[in-house]
């Protein structure tokens, strides 16, 4: 009878954290940057359909990298879970945090589970309060380790290198129009190389905005609108660093492989505001 191959728990965990990693690394960064009125999302995704960025729930927004159908299936189990538990109870009862933990368990137990392989995402969990110390953004990894982050944050593709740039840069109750253009400046940022300027068109920014008179907070930044808030860009307004895109990056025409699901119109539904 012939000896089982064997692998130690160490080498088995390590392993999977390194494919997950590689995994995640592949596709293109999402920052998340805290603002005066709220919490505002950026991605560099040149898919007009499918999209990183995603509503919840009234309060809540959800961004992840990654593998398109893994992260999507999470997306909308937690849109099920919101709509159930304010369906159930109250809407006041739905919160980011109690989604970031249902997030988390259902990653650790997929990462540590031998059955089946890891996921390759890692997401953002994003809850506005009714002032900006309120809010809330977390961050979750492959192996459902959770992050509370203040200020900014980002994920995916060279997060190290876009990472700095935010450090850097970054202040405390900036208005929307800085967030946005430090935020497409970080990305922008390889480290090394010549700056490179991303096309508007390329750009997928979205915000939670607590000065909206409605409950449902979330509202995406398209158009005449985008143009606005970008302003005048040149190579100049480029961050110094490469101009080399990251592995993984997708075409200049949409793959459905880089992004994630749907605009409005293709989104499952999510709770009614109320009345």
């Amino acid at each position: 009878m012939s000896t089982p191959f064997y692998v130690s728990p160490e080498q088995l965990m390590k392993d999977r954290a390194d494919f997950a990693r590689k995994g995640i690394s592949r596709g293109r960064s999402v920052v998340a940057v805290q603002y005066a009125d709220g919490v505002l999302f950026v991605s560099e995704n040149p898919s007009q359909a499918l999209h990183k960025v995603s509503e919840i729930y009234d309060r809540i927004a959800f961004a992840a990298v990654g593998r398109y159908n893994e992260f999507e299936n999470l997306r909308i189990a937690g849109v099920r879970l919101a709509d159930m538990r304010g369906y159930a109870y109250d809407r006041r009862d739905v919160t980011g945090r109690g989604l970031a933990n249902a997030y988390a368990q259902t990653l650790g137990t997929i990462f540590s589970s031998g059955g089946e392989k890891p996921y390759e995402v890692e997401i953002f969990v994003a809850e506005i309060g009714d002032t900006p110390a309120d809010d809330q953004v977390y961050r979750l990894t492959y192996d459902g380790q959770v992050a509370d982050e203040h200020g900014w944050a980002c994920m995916g593709g060279q997060a190290d290198v876009v990472a700095g740039y935010l450090r850097e840069h970054y202040r405390e109750g900036c208005p929307l129009e800085e967030a946005l253009r430090l935020a497409v400046a970080a990305l922008g940022h390889g480290g090394e190389g010549e700056d490179r300027v991303i096309a508007e068109s390329d750009l997928e920014v979205a915000v939670l905005d607590r000065t909206r008179t409605q409950p449902r907070k979330f509202a995406r930044v398209v158009g005449a609108r985008l143009t606005e808030l970008l302003g005048e860009r040149g190579p100049a307004d480029a961050p110094a660093g490469s101009g080399q895109r990251d592995a993984g990056a997708a075409p200049e025409t949409p793959s459905p492989a880089a992004s994630d699901p749907g605009d409005a119109a293709g989104e499952p539904p999510v709770a009614p505001p109320v009345s």
